[in-house]
């Protein structure tokens, strides 16, 4: 479980490729304090510490992983939104992430609004639950954010300065894809509404 408030950037070094599935060596600050099996969301996506060698760390995202998320277009030299799993003694700073990514969307603007950001997203609406509401919470790339504005298969949110400066927002353009988590609540909502529309 997560908060999608944003730990560190990690940098991809190294993508080795292993039947279907694909190795990822992640270098970044706090690898000294990992651990073999520890959960660490990376652009939101939930993965296992597999080995530990130096500042770099190795996780393996299976073929499931690589169809849903944004994984598979990492590249050596690529940055990712790190986040290591939540303390239950602690404050809860964004809202309850999974690190079970839903779906990909597309950036279809990324605009400087004079002292912060506005970004807008695109995706295919096809799963219960997939959806957003304004003011509600939605996870992009790990990132905890508000809704701004929402329909059906799109949505926007407002990023302050110290999201961008210190996640991969700065680095996100029009046209890239990203993972999105939907708010647990209301996928649950929209299960439970759609099994008592089939009783």
């Amino acid at each position: 479980m997560f908060t999608g408030i944003v730990e560190a950037t990690g940098k991809v070094v190294s993508v080795a490729r292993d039947l279907d599935n694909v190795h990822f060596g992640i270098e970044c600050t706090f690898t000294e304090e990992l651990r073999v099996d520890q959960s660490v969301a990376h652009n939101g996506v939930c993965l296992t510490v597999v080995s530990i060698e130096g500042n770099v760390f190795k996780v393996t995202a299976v073929s499931e992983t690589l169809q849903r998320t944004n994984l598979g277009r990492l590249k050596p030299g690529d940055m990712v939104n790190l986040e290591r799993s939540m303390m239950m003694n602690g404050r809860i700073d964004g809202h309850m992430v999974q690190g079970h990514v839903d779906c990909t969307a597309e950036c279809v603007e990324a605009e400087d609004r004079n002292g912060s950001w506005r970004f807008a997203f695109r995706y295919q609406a096809a799963g219960e639950g997939m959806i957003t509401v304004e003011k509600g919470s939605v996870c992009v790339n790990g990132v905890s954010l508000t809704v701004v504005d929402s329909e059906p298969g799109f949505f926007s949110v407002a990023v302050i300065p110290y999201t961008f400066e210190n996640t991969t927002f700065r680095n996100l353009r029009k046209g890239d894809t990203v993972n999105i988590e939907f708010d647990i609540i209301g996928k649950y909502v929209a299960r439970y509404l759609a099994l008592q529309q089939k009783a």
